[in-house]
């Protein structure tokens, strides 16, 4: 859910760069709510018309925070946020590791998520 939340914090945040996990988990939540948005829907048919109406704001709610992610996702492969928009080759780009070190579009995401605290044994 850190993951998720982080992802919503950044709402309209087209700049920068993005981690797998960062991506993955996200998506990972979004498909879990609409499954067990589904999954209501489908077990209680007298709400099913009130829930359909909570799914499609629910649906225009995460639109812009997925299209970001996405964007920053390309941004931490060192390719345009324009990339997305080619079917099939953006999945291949999606899965792959990001740049280490800092690219042109800013510093690498791994470098914040070190240990800084750990001693060396």
């Amino acid at each position: 859910m850190e993951w998720f939340l982080k992802v919503l914090k950044k709402y309209a945040v087209f700049s920068g760069r993005a981690r797998r996990t960062e991506y993955w988990m996200f998506y990972l939540i979004v498909m879990l709510i609409a499954l067990i948005l589904g999954i209501i829907a489908g077990l209680l048919p007298s709400l099913a018309k009130n829930l359909n109406v909570i799914v499609n704001i629910y649906q225009l709610a995460i639109v812009v925070p997925s299209l970001a992610v996405g964007v920053r996702r390309m941004h931490d492969i060192n390719k345009s946020g324009w990339f997305l928009l080619i079917p099939l080759y953006n999945l291949v780009l999606l899965v792959r590791p990001g740049d280490t070190g800092d690219n042109q579009y800013g510093p690498d995401p791994k470098a914040d998520s070190c240990d800084l605290t750990s001693k060396p044994v």
